[in-house]
């Protein structure tokens, strides 16, 4: 790419970045059937023309805002390729496969919790928006249930609980709408939750002591 291009293509990608931003900012201030795309364009700093010719509407925008901040960035990495899910996936004991999955999971909620809550009430204004809610649910559950697999078959995980229990404790208590509940009605930090969902999953998921003297 010669030199010109690239910077071209960087404006760009700023440019999409400050518009994401502003209507990130909007939908969650005025909610995604009060924002237009106008609002959103004139926070930006950019023409609404501009958001038309890169998003096309306002469900498209709203579904790349969901993408970019589930991913925390605007690269194309799937969620189970992340940093924060492999190095999980990498610990040596299902203790610490736990304690490293909820502390990337929580991040993950602290920052889209508030935007899918936007998702969730827009999906009831507009159908076309359901099936992308619906989308949303499935891939987490794909993430927790491939977590739940990976975490029971290490040392320290409880022979008695299945996969499945596993997938769901997680997919319920790392839930956005779990996290709300805590983070903005409660007003709890994210470390605070962190924590407390840790030690709630711990005492399913881990092998006690109490437990292995029995056996």
């Amino acid at each position: 790419m010669s030199p010109v291009n690239s910077k071209q293509a960087e404006k760009a990608r700023q440019t999409r970045r400050r518009v994401l931003a502003a209507a990130e900012e909007l939908f969650v201030e005025r909610g995604y059937g009060a924002t237009t795309l106008q609002e959103v364009a004139d926070r930006a700093g950019v023409a609404v023309q501009t958001i038309y010719f890169t998003f096309r509407n306002k469900r498209t925008l709203l579904k790349e805002l969901v993408d970019v901040t589930v991913a925390g960035d605007d690269d194309p990495i799937p969620t189970m390729q992340r940093p924060w899910f492999t190095t999980a996936m990498a610990a040596a004991t299902a203790d610490a496969h736990l304690r490293a999955h909820v502390d990337g999971a929580v991040a993950v909620a602290d920052r889209t919790s508030l935007v899918f809550e936007v998702l969730r009430t827009a999906a009831a204004l507009e159908p076309e928006l359901d099936g992308l809610w619906r989308d949303g649910g499935s891939q987490r559950y794909v993430v927790q249930e491939a977590a739940a697999r990976a975490l029971l078959d290490k040392p320290g995980a409880r022979p008695d609980v299945t996969a499945r229990d596993v997938a769901d404790m997680l997919y319920a208590t790392l839930s956005p709408e779990m996290y709300l509940l805590f983070a903005r009605d409660r007003e709890w930090s994210a470390e605070r939750f962190a924590e407390w969902t840790y030690m709630s999953l711990r005492s399913h998921i881990i092998e006690s002591r109490g437990d292995r003297d029995a056996a």
